[in-house]
């Protein structure tokens, strides 16, 4: 391994391709090395714009390289499970954007290789690295704060198939196993093992073939409750926001930012060396990957919420 880690960002032409660049920008210890679209006319544009000396087409062409130590895979949602297997294969440390499957029997067979392997491999559930959220478990861990009660909104205004950068999208996005699996997460990471879990969808769209609102309920052992509200239909500002009911306090986290319940803002700069979840995710994956160690939001980690996904897709049939 040289002095720095070497990264390739697979899907780099996209909307977290983008954001997983500007924040590798900010990290001494890494270098990006090559970046990969889905044409060679996309690959030149995204490393011309971040002064990537290489661009290629695919991750196939990313595999044989052999300036690569670990692989971001910004990637259409159907293709994370494969693609994942295919980098561990590769001897390469890997970190996938949520979600890590959209089955849960694809998700058990990435843990799998991921257990069968010596490389990192970690799911980029943002939600654990936000500062907000951050600060939150933070006094959780230090026993001044304890989840009553998490009310969360999931929207979005995607009543044709587009992206985060409104763009056309090759493949169809999804509330359950994309959107909800970040407060799932979130939820256990924050209040303990979810115990109990109830789904019910909306009616599903003509040509997109998906459910366009949702409801979902959980419980965790502890006796903690979360309510997950998640809409495509929403004409109004998109994006989730986390209300926390504790015994101690009211917390409102939006993105990285975070305010008590009266709506004024709490200062979060001191919680990480960045404002920037997406910047402290790649952090703590070029950090164990340098230190050799287990990374938060290792597949071993969050595998629990998708196996909760995997119930509640059960009881949507």
């Amino acid at each position: 391994m040289s002095d720095k880690i070497r990264i390739a960002v697979v899907g780099a032409n996209g909307a977290f391709g983008m954001k997983h660049l500007d924040g590798l920008a900010n990290i001494d210890d890494a270098e990006v090395t090559v970046v990969a679209a889905t044409s060679q006319e996309k690959a030149d544009a995204v490393a011309s714009k971040y002064g990537v000396a290489n661009a290629v087409v695919g991750l196939e062409a990313v595999l044989e390289r052999d300036d690569v130590d670990a692989v971001i895979l910004a990637t259409p949602t159907g293709l994370h499970a494969s693609q994942t297997q295919a980098v561990l294969a590769a001897g390469k440390h890997v970190q996938v954007e949520i979600p890590l499957a959209d089955s849960l029997a694809d998700a058990e067979a990435t843990l799998a290789a991921a257990e069968a392997s010596d490389r990192v491999a970690m799911v980029g559930h943002t939600r654990r690295f936000n500062p907000s959220h951050q600060l939150v478990h933070d006094r959780i861990q230090a026993g001044e704060f304890n989840v009553q009660q998490m009310d969360v909104q999931t929207y979005f205004f995607r009543r044709t198939n587009t992206n985060a950068k409104g763009e056309k999208r090759s493949w169809t996005d999804h509330l359950l196993w994309h959107h909800a699996a970040h407060t799932v997460d979130l939820f256990a990471y924050q209040a303990g093992k979810i115990v109990q879990a109830n789904a019910i969808q909306g009616p599903i769209h003509p040509d997109l073939g998906i459910a366009m609102d949702m409801s979902i309920q959980l419980k965790s052992e502890n006796g903690a409750i979360c309510t997950l509200s998640l809409s495509f239909n929403n004409d109004g500002p998109f994006g989730t926001f986390f209300r926390y009911i504790g015994d101690t306090a009211t917390y409102v986290a939006r993105y990285d930012d975070l305010f008590d319940g009266k709506d004024e803002q709490i200062d979060v700069s001191d919680v990480a060396v960045s404002m920037n979840g997406i910047e402290l995710q790649d952090r703590e994956f070029i950090a164990a990957i340098r230190e050799g160690r287990e990374p938060n939001s290792s597949l071993r980690q969050v595998i629990d919420c998708y196996r909760v996904l995997g119930q509640l897709e059960e009881q949507l049939a």
